[in-house]
């Protein structure tokens, strides 16, 4: 009898046993991701995948919605009480994972280290503005900015708050060691920080001090597995939960498993042709390689015809493999500034052939045209097609697909006459893209930075200078619609396609609400109902 009675208790046992494990392991969510942080100090880099991993351990002042969107963070509410001042309340009751609070005094600490401790692709953009930072009282700060700056809640999305305290003595050589051990590593956010292993994985656990809303993971895993096959293969195999960036030429099966659900979205990325409108482009020659009287592209005709030539739709559909969608403009619907009334881009290859025609290349010329194959999904699959259809009306092209790593450098160089890459409004205004792509070339007024070819507008550059200081929403978007309405006209940049994203999940496991930045954040991500 006793025996009998052991027994069943240690069944009982045994059971409940199993019922905790398999709580606490439904309770971890493990992400495979294409890259992770080049470390844990969130004022590092300003790459995307950088902030993307340390939205969970840090916050930000402003938060970008899924679609954007600004929203209250650390910062409660801000307004513009003067042309150049900048008032930020504050969240009462934050706590750092350490248990101390957050104030003001936090804020202005990480504002004022981000110029002394950036590394590669400087995080000092997003505080370029920031001329002064004052407490006015624990949970009041004001921003003095070296004149108006309207846009300056958009570029907080990207101002992580770090503790004053944990931080404190860090300089440019010792902060990403004490970040990355985890000494410093001290965030407001839902999860903390528990070990990174660079190239491999972040562990992170559930900060149950968190002042937000609770989150159900008690463990997150974010795996890096650049390899896009092995992405896959991992989530088939149930090594991951989710996978970020699924291959467009995997989707259709990845659809069709019944253990396994795909959720896409038209992110905010969208590929641009760059055309070189400098008196002489060293990539542009005649079909037999003998100099050309003039620079073919700075006939607007030429470029009208190149415009038309490409098959929008078409790119999307079958080279984007229908993870993209046709674009008229250097910025997406979803981005302030975009302007409603601009028609689509029709493809009209006869039409086309006659503005050659009528512009004196009748028989053509030949250019080579570079272009990413690395950074964005169907960047190789989209210049390749784009050569193709011009081809149609006559222009020889060379396609030079390159690796991120070689083309970015040479661009700067200003080596390529006719160049594609992907460009993303991450700050959901337009004014950040508009000023980098198509004002001219100024580094005085920091502005035009991309724009290395020649490309000269004295109305658009008012535009965007007058946009870059006006506090009226309306007007100033007013302003941008303007800007991209001549950018489309005049046709220095060519819009191609925004780049869709593509999620791939364990269907009875995980949920997930996409990003149009395509971040790929925990707090997004829910237990399947």
């Amino acid at each position: 009898m006793n025996f009998a009675r052991s027994f069943r208790l240690a069944a009982f046992a045994a059971v409940l046993g199993a019922a905790v494990s398999t709580g606490a392991l439904a309770q971890t969510l493990t992400i495979g991701v294409r890259a992770g942080p080049e470390s844990i100090d969130p004022h590092y880099t300003a790459t995307g995948t950088h902030a993307e991993a340390l939205k969970h351990v840090f916050d930000t002042l402003v938060w970008s919605g899924d679609q954007l969107q600004l929203e209250p963070r650390l910062a409660t509410s801000w307004k513009a009480i003067e042309p150049n001042v900048w008032e930020f309340k504050l969240r009462s009751g934050v706590k750092f994972h350490d248990g101390s609070d957050f104030t003001a005094e936090d804020v202005k600490f990480s504002i004022e280290r981000i110029p002394t401790v950036a590394g590669p692709n400087p995080t000092t953009i997003y505080v370029r503005r920031v001329k002064e930072v004052k407490i006015i009282d624990p949970l009041t700060v004001h921003v003095v900015t070296d004149g108006p700056a309207p846009n300056l809640p958009n570029d907080f999305i990207r101002l992580f708050v770090v503790s004053h305290k944990a931080a404190a003595g860090l300089t440019k050589d010792n902060a990403n060691e004490a970040f990355n051990t985890g000494k410093a590593a001290i965030g407001t956010g839902p999860y903390k920080f528990v070990s990174w292993t660079p190239k491999d994985q972040l562990v992170l656990d559930r900060f149950d001090g968190y002042w937000g809303e609770k989150q159900p993971w008690a463990k997150v895993l974010r795996k890096e597995l650049p390899n896009d096959a092995a992405r896959v293969a991992q989530l088939k195999a149930g090594q991951v939960d989710i996978i970020v960036r699924a291959p467009a030429s995997d989707v259709p099966t990845l659809k069709r498993d019944p253990k396994l659900a795909v959720t896409t979205v038209d992110s905010v990325y969208l590929f641009n042709v760059e055309l070189d409108l400098r008196d002489k482009a060293p990539q542009v020659t005649a079909k037999d390689g003998s100099a050309l009287a003039k620079n073919p592209f700075q006939d607007a005709k030429v470029r009208e015809a190149i415009d038309i030539a490409i098959d929008r739709p078409a790119l999307a559909e079958v080279a984007m493999e229908g993870l993209g969608a046709a674009a008229n403009q250097l910025v997406t619907p979803t981005i302030a500034g975009f302007n409603k009334a601009l028609p689509a881009i029709k493809p009209d290859l006869a039409k086309a052939k006659k503005l050659m025609e009528e512009a004196g290349y009748a028989n053509g010329f030949k250019v080579t045209f570079s272009f990413t194959n690395d950074r964005l999904p169907g960047d190789r699959q989209v210049g390749t097609s784009i050569a193709q259809m011009l081809a149609r009306i006559g222009i020889e092209v060379v396609a030079n697909a390159q690796p991120g790593a070689v083309f970015f450098p040479a661009r700067a160089r200003s080596e390529y006459s006719m160049a594609m890459s992907g460009w993303g409004t991450l700050t959901g205004e337009a004014n950040y893209t508009l000023s980098s792509l198509v004002h001219s070339n100024d580094p005085a007024k920091k502005l035009g930075a991309f724009n290395l070819l020649g490309y000269k507008n004295a109305e658009v550059d008012k535009l965007i200078e007058d946009a870059g200081v006006e506090m009226d929403e309306a007007k100033r978007n007013k302003m941008l619609s303007d800007v991209a309405a001549i950018v489309a006209k005049e046709r220095p940049r060519l819009a191609i396609a925004s780049v869709g994203s593509a999620w791939a999940m364990q269907k009875d496991k995980v949920t997930i609400k996409p990003r149009v930045d395509e971040d790929t954040l925990a707090m997004d991500i829910k237990p399947a109902k």
